[in-house]
């Protein structure tokens, strides 16, 4: 895990100190920039604001259409089963993201809290992934306004000449203005200010609630009126039995997307230990209600194999006699387009803004606006390349490219719960105004004191995140059929600790691999799959069984910020999330990932040859974390008296 610099092990620094490797560079949790001087993101968010942004972000007009394509193909009348299975596994997730929001609360998202987890490079393919989901999401959202905006005017041939599409013959594409116009206007509505644009967001988000309550609501009486008769079918609840459902919920899966975007305004909260764990939770609650009430509305008032998969709810009023509904509805999926695509736009600035800050990207896209104190530079940037991409290609073939983004930030924050539990950072980047004394000579009486007050502590044992594993204390999942004392503890000791937990972790995310990829490829021979799922499974068995049976590290208390929610169920619950996850990635197709790779190999080359070398930790030395804390405050003082 890096190379170590020390003068007891042959090296020319002083004891104590470390550098890393540039991949596994990490970071402090409060690495933000706190000089008053600068601008800095202005905290107007509270829950309300919150759930605004995470239900904007994530209703989007599929569920108007996917409902009606997962019922009649996959799910059938157990549609409102599929959106409750996925949103299980969506909440395993939000409650990952809502223990690392709330501990380490500044923008950057899963970019984030990988860099201070597990390293600056997987940190930067994170952030390459989002900033590519984002794009073309943003952009893939933009192209789809037109034709829902286009039903409120009647049809295509009535919109505006400037808002229509059109064909370009000569080189053959259609450019979309009305896709470009709408990006620029909500970039302009950013720049404005975070107040201001979610109060906007709010309203835009309430019209399409309101939509979709009209949906349940009135869909409701038909049901009651005329007897539900999409569930008198001799087919039973589950045409496509339970597989169709578990598949039917594999593609909702992503209609729950959207409630990571809460996380990447942590810096712009009030009180982020408490609003940002609410904002993740409530939106993703409120998201998954809202799909499974008009699921049950739809295919109750239509039998699954008759409904309308292009448009599922308009058609299934239409057939009881409320063919005006449909304006209502069409009103209601142009709303929640344009709430999701500022939902989709809001992350990208903050997250730009994160790696400019860490010295990855350019310090172009760090800059605050001291007025409206929002990273307007990034916001511009963001806006016009998504304008660009909306208005004159077609990217619905590139949509798959988002998900992937997407799965991994969320395998990601899986992981790093895992890391901060059981072998939480214990070193971090020293400090400029601390580092120069350390290396000049008049320093290093100071650096002296520093040491021989660490040392005191660690001879009085109070280096309390040195503690040797044993048989867990606090146990969060209990497995009555596991011995309590296990050989476990007899191996593992002070020195090799973090080593060995460390591998068990990676081997664990080995197997799961193994596992999801076995499952998945159907043109294995039988012998070879079942081969590698025996090999990954055993590999994922045994190192769950390992982190339930031994002590979650006792510094993970004081780890970030302390006070807010705390993951349940650990290891588990960061494991099944890991196992789903990695299952979607693998089936996303050879082509997605071709492309996808195509991307990362360029973000690659940009970090070699640029992040790089100007990361803000190149020439950090690394120190241990809570001697830092407590000594230095107590000695300097006395050293320099």
């Amino acid at each position: 895990m890096g190379i170590l610099i020390d003068s007891q092990e042959g090296g020319n620094r002083n004891g104590g100190q470390c550098s890393k490797m540039f991949f596994n560079r990490k970071k402090k949790v409060d690495s933000a920039r706190k000089n008053t001087s600068e601008p800095q993101l202005a905290k107007e968010l509270s829950v309300p604001q919150l759930l605004a942004i995470g239900v904007g972000a994530t209703i989007g007009a599929g569920v108007y259409v996917l409902v009606g394509t997962v019922a009649r193909e996959l799910s059938g009348s157990s549609l409102a089963i599929s959106f409750l299975v996925a949103g299980f596994a969506a909440a395993l997730s939000a409650f990952c993201y809502a223990e690392l929001a709330s501990r380490c609360p500044s923008a950057g998202s899963a970019y984030h809290y990988t860099y201070i987890c597990v390293g600056e490079g997987v940190a930067w393919l994170i952030g390459w992934a989002l900033i590519l989901e984002y794009t073309i999401g943003g952009a893939a959202v933009a192209r789809g306004i037109t034709p829902n905006l286009a039903a409120l005017f009647g049809g295509e041939d009535n919109l505006p000449i400037f808002l229509s599409r059109q064909h370009i013959a000569g080189i053959d594409i259609v450019v979309d203005p009305c896709a470009a116009i709408m990006i620029f206007v909500i970039t302009a509505l950013l720049c404005v200010g975070i107040k201001e644009s979610i109060m906007v967001q709010s309203i835009v988000t309430s019209v399409n609630m309101c939509a979709l309550m009209f949906v349940i609501i009135a869909g409701g009486y038909l049901g009651c009126k005329s007897g539900w008769p999409g569930y008198e079918v001799p087919t039973g609840s589950f045409p496509f039995g339970v597989d169709g459902m578990l598949a039917g919920s594999a593609t909702v899966f992503f209609a729950y997307i959207g409630f990571d975007a809460v996380a990447s305004t942590a810096e712009e909260v009030k009180n982020p230990q408490r609003d940002l764990p609410l904002g993740i939770g409530g939106s993703l609650f409120l998201c998954c209600g809202l799909y499974m009430m008009v699921s049950i509305v739809i295919v109750g008032l239509v039998p699954y194999y008759a409904i309308d998969p292009d448009t599922p709810i308009s058609s299934a009023f239409a057939s009881h006699g409320m063919q005006w509904a449909a304006y209502i509805i069409n009103a209601g999926a142009f709303t929640a387009l344009c709430a999701s695509l500022m939902g989709g736009i809001l992350p990208q600035p903050r997250i730009l803004m994160a790696m400019a800050r860490d010295g990855l990207l350019p310090p172009f896209f760090s800059d605050i606006n001291k007025h409206s104190q929002v990273p307007v530079k990034s916001t511009i940037a963001t806006g016009l390349i998504a304008a660009i991409l909306a208005f004159s290609m077609e990217v619905s073939q590139l949509a798959g490219m988002v998900s992937v983004g997407t799965l991994l930030a969320f395998t990601m924050v899986a992981i790093s719960v895992l890391i901060l539990r059981y072998i939480p950072p214990d070193e971090v980047p020293l400090r400029p105004f601390l580092q120069q004394p350390i290396d000049s000579g008049t320093g290093g009486y100071i650096w002296s004191c520093l040491e021989t007050g660490w040392k005191d502590k660690e001879a009085v044992g109070t280096s309390g995140n040195r503690k040797p594993l044993l048989v867990k204390e606090d146990v969060s999942i209990e497995y009555p059929l596991i011995p309590k004392q296990l050989a476990i503890g007899n191996y593992l000791h002070e020195g090799n600790r973090r080593k060995v937990v460390g591998w068990v972790i990676t081997l664990t995310c080995v197997g799961i691999l193994v596992l999801t990829y076995a499952a998945s490829d159907l043109t294995l021979l039988s012998s070879v799959r079942f081969g590698l799922c025996g090999v990954g499974g055993s590999l994922l068995l045994s190192g769950l069984v390992f982190l339930t049976c031994i002590d979650q590290d006792v510094a993970r208390h004081n780890f970030g910020h302390t006070g807010g929610f705390i993951c349940p169920l650990v290891p588990l619950l960061p494991i099944v999330c890991i196992l789903i996850n990695s299952y979607l990635l693998v089936n996303l197709g050879s082509d997605t990932w071709a492309r996808v790779s195509i991307w990362l190999a360029i973000g690659l080359v940009v970090y070699v040859f640029y992040g790089r070398t100007h990361s803000s930790l190149k020439d950090a030395v690394y120190v241990p974390a809570t001697q830092v804390d407590d000594t230095y405050h107590d000695h300097t003082t006395t050293c320099l008296a």
